[in-house]
């Protein structure tokens, strides 16, 4: 898979998460680079909890070399409406190919759930990202203050059959 981004160096595994990676995983989106300064009120307080785990298809990247599997990135799809809910990359991890990974296999659980679609409401420095990784352009999330105020690329994964 081409990509701007450095290859990853040490094998990555993809995991459905699990309740004792809810503390993890609301570390990473809390400590994310992405949402420092002017963007730090959308994840002040944001916690991913074990019931936001079992209620959505939650998924973990971990570093298989890494004692204990350290969560690299995680992604969130929920079916209904069909829409990618979180996707966080570790800091220290971006560059590695990790987003696209997670990209790659939410693309695949979608397919297997019988979508053909996957909205996402972008947070502003990763619409690049999103753009860079095959989404498409669809609209405008306006503001949600006080915890948004700011406008949002909205964008959509198409899925096709296989």
């Amino acid at each position: 898979m081409g990509s701007r981004t450095s290859p990853i160096s040490r094998p990555i595994t993809i995991r459905r998460a699990v309740a004792r990676d809810a503390k993890r995983l609301t570390r990473l989106v809390r400590g994310s680079g992405a949402y420092q300064g002017k963007y730090a009120a959308a994840v002040a307080g944001y916690r991913v909890g074990p019931d936001y785990i079992e209620a959505h298809r939650a998924f973990v990247a971990v570093g298989d070399d890494e004692q204990g599997g350290r969560v690299l990135g995680f992604y969130s799809l929920v079916l209904a409406p069909p829409e990618l809910d979180l996707l966080f990359v570790a800091d220290e991890a971006q560059g590695r190919g990790i987003g696209r990974l997670l990209v790659a296999h939410m693309r695949s659980e979608a397919r297997a759930a019988g979508l053909d679609r996957v909205k996402v409401v972008a947070h502003l420095p990763a619409e690049g990202f999103y753009h860079r990784a095959g989404a498409v352009r669809t609209g405008t999330a306006l503001a949600n203050p006080p915890a948004v105020p700011w406008d949002r690329p909205e964008f959509e994964f198409r899925i096709p059959s296989e």
